[in-house]
């Protein structure tokens, strides 16, 4: 296996500000993706401004080996246009498209905890976006966090110690850097591929990308 460069989706959003710098500390090449007009928002010497609906956006990936999807929404971002349908399950399939078309071997989703039995329409969107993935054809690697911390740095400690202590391992809140190294570890490894981590196998990719943090 060749060396990895990663296409990030999401490079402004709070997974991906915490990603990109840990990336570029370890010499692991990105090309961070962002909106035209979100241009201004990152300075990076690789950063790219192009719409995903934009037919040029394969050509943006060229030599990239790994599509990493953090792109998502929430309903308090509905009033400003976003929908699940828009930013969950329609960027992801125009990244799948586009990664097909580049020559990418890997896609990395970052989804939801329980997307595998949704319930209402955040998880159901989750698990759309996430059969997308699995029918492209290309490796895959899905991530099932539950809640991470938000811009703030709240680790939520009682979430924390109350899952921990009742053995909900499924539910621990993750910390943006331990979600971090671990996106970064299975882009960079390419494994583990075809499978959703989420609970256990989700924080043993945790553990060994420790050295990432």
């Amino acid at each position: 296996m060749g060396p990895r460069r990663l296409f990030i989706a999401g490079a402004t959003g709070a997974v991906g500000k915490v990603l990109i710098p840990m990336a570029d500390r370890h010499a692991l090449p990105v090309v961070p993706h962002v909106r035209p007009k979100s241009a201004s928002s990152l300075s990076h010497p690789n950063v790219v401004a192009i719409d995903l609906a934009d037919a040029g956006l394969s050509a943006a990936m060229q030599g990239c080996t790994t599509v990493v999807q953090l792109i998502g929404t929430m309903k308090n971002r509905f009033a400003k246009g976003d929908t699940y349908e828009t930013s969950d399950i329609g960027t992801t399939r125009q990244l799948v498209e586009a990664a097909k078309r580049a020559g990418v071997d890997h896609l990395v989703l970052l989804s939801s905890v329980l997307a595998g039995h949704p319930i209402g329409a955040y998880l159901e969107a989750k698990a759309k976006a996430e059969a997308l993935v699995r029918e492209s054809g290309l490796g895959f690697t899905i991530f099932r966090p539950a809640a991470f911390e938000d811009r703030g740095g709240d680790s939520m400690p009682v979430a924390r110690a109350f899952t921990s202590f009742f053995g909900l391992t499924r539910y621990q809140p993750i910390t943006l850097a331990e979600l971090a190294s671990a996106l970064l570890h299975v882009a960079k490894e390419r494994a583990p591929l075809g499978v959703a981590l989420e609970g256990k196998t989700l924080w043993d990719v945790v553990q060994a990308a420790s050295a990432l943090r």
